[in-house]
């Protein structure tokens, strides 16, 4: 089956076809580093990670380029701050995005080419742009334009003519249209700057991208991404200007996705109702994290609300750590079973799933109905997981389905099993010792036979919780906190979030 993708440009799906066979040139719009990047920026790196690795897994080789901005008002706002330098702030932050990205998860891209580097590039094509009476000078300054390219707004669906209507009146009286946007700014007192025919100063931040995607994939590439604010006045302004100015018929395919928003309001630094991704990863793992992201399709908004924040994340927790569950009991089923043989084709109820899932990344990438039937297969892997004589052939096909999503999904959780593994171990004979100690304690014994028969880590931790969980309901304070401090003793951290406790490794 063809992969559909849906194209602003043309505001439908369409069949996506290589310009080169086998091969994908994909180009998304990166961060301006100058903060550490919230969830909502997570959002955007998570979904076209996923859309990458995705077209990787059936094949097609991926020419992956994600730009970083470097030079831009806001980083020179926060260095004005700090009283340091711009380039001091954007290497900090170029390494904390790095840092956070592999955090989450996130394959590094083909290249991360930053905006300071394509500075003689940005020139040669402003130049071109003048020759071809596209922008022109003004005071050090130049301008793209706008009226000048009769295509401009066809990416948005704006007209010329409504933009003129709905400027301001204070707009710069140098330009030969309000609608004209900066190319190139003269320097300012403190501010870096680069020689120019116009004079010192700085690219404007459209003209960097149009620079930068040509470098690397050419004149014409098959995807364009990025967030919905980018279609205007970022994407359009640079189809523009690589049009215009270098006959660049620039992507095929231009996809955006929705925001991620907190009480109906979009994410952003600027309104302060931002959780950074370091933040949320102390609470929970980059796999529960991936997969809260991947639970709503690309282009509809996902809807947060301030009093249930750590509720949904905890859910999506719980959630990844099902699947990470099912998983390793599925291998330890296998190795019981002495099987190694290679996973046959699926059939029955395999297949059935195996190909729901593919049918719905097909479709657009749809992630929500693909986890769907991801958990149909969870549940019908437990099912016949303990029978006496299990459908070993099947279970292991079902193996090889779980590992293949898990290559552009990555929300399965790698559990530890138990067969010589220290961690296991050492909570092995904590749960004897907790058995033998607290034998007239109800709560402890009724949970004897999950304890014996748990088979990994993860399991393990997961009954520790319930059983700490239902030693506070009962007021039972010091030896819920007995449990807590010998998990710690042994490396894992409890935390009590939102009334949920979760777990992680120190």
């Amino acid at each position: 089956m063809s992969i559909q993708i849906y194209n602003t440009l043309s505001r439908k799906k369409e069949e996506f076809q290589p310009i080169e066979s086998g091969k994908v040139s994909f180009y998304l719009c990166g961060p301006t580093v100058y903060d550490y990047f919230h969830i909502g920026n997570a959002r955007c790196w998570v979904i076209f990670d996923m859309i990458r690795r995705y077209l990787e897994s059936t094949g097609l080789d991926v020419t992956y380029i994600v730009n970083l901005t470097d030079v831009d008002d806001k980083i020179i706002q926060r260095a004005n701050e700090r009283g340091t330098t711009a380039e001091d702030v954007a290497q900090m932050y170029v390494d904390a995005f790095h840092e956070d990205s592999d955090g989450l998860g996130i394959n590094r891209a083909t290249a991360n080419p930053r905006a300071t580097e394509f500075i003689p590039g940005m020139i040669e094509l402003i130049e071109q742009l003048i020759e071809r009476d596209h922008a022109y000078a003004v005071d050090g300054d130049v301008f793209f334009h706008v009226p000048s390219f009769e295509n401009y707004g066809r990416l948005s669906g704006k007209k010329v003519e409504d933009l003129v209507a709905g400027t301001r009146v204070d707009v710069d009286s140098r330009k030969k249209s309000p609608t004209d946007f900066a190319l190139w700014k003269s320097a300012k007192p403190e501010e870096p700057s680069w020689d120019s025919p116009w004079g010192a100063g700085r690219p404007g931040w459209h003209i960097e991208c149009s620079v930068m995607s040509m470098h690397y994939l050419g004149k014409e590439f098959d995807i364009h991404a990025g967030a919905e604010d980018l279609v205007f006045p970022h994407h359009e302004n640079e189809i523009a200007q690589s049009v215009c100015g270098a006959d660049a018929p620039t992507a095929r395919t231009w996809m955006h996705l929705r925001f991620l928003n907190f009480d109906k309001q979009k994410m952003s630094k600027s309104l302060g109702n931002v959780f950074t991704v370091r933040e949320v990863l102390k609470k929970i793992s980059k796999e529960a994290l991936r997969y809260f992201l991947l639970q709503e399709h690309y282009r509809k908004p996902m809807e947060l609300q301030a009093e249930t924040f750590w509720q949904t994340l905890n859910g999506a927790q719980s959630a990844v750590d099902r699947l990470g569950r099912t998983t390793a009991n599925l291998a330890l089923a296998l190795e019981r079973a002495g099987y190694n043989g290679k996973p046959a084709e699926p059939q029955g109820f395999v297949a059935e799933q195996s190909a729901a899932i593919d049918k719905s990344m097909n479709d657009d990438f749809n992630t929500v109905a693909a986890l769907g039937h991801v958990f149909e297969l969870a549940r019908w892997v437990n099912e016949h997981i303990d029978e006496e004589n299990p459908p070993v052939e099947d279970l292991a096909a079902a193996q090889a389905v779980f590992q293949r999503i898990d290559t552009y999904m990555g929300v399965i959780p790698v559990a530890v099993t138990g067969d010589d593994d220290e961690d296991f171990s050492s909570l092995r004979q904590l749960a004897d010792r907790l058995l033998g100690e607290w034998n007239d304690v109800v709560i402890v014994t009724d949970c004897k036979d999950a304890l014996t028969q748990a088979g990994a880590v993860g399991e393990m931790m997961e009954i520790f919780l319930e059983m700490r969980s239902a030693l506070r309901a009962d007021k039972q304070w010091d030896k819920s906190d007995a449990i807590r401090d010998a998990l710690s003793a042994l490396g894992y951290v409890i935390e009590d979030t939102a009334g949920i406790a979760r777990w992680r490794r120190e």
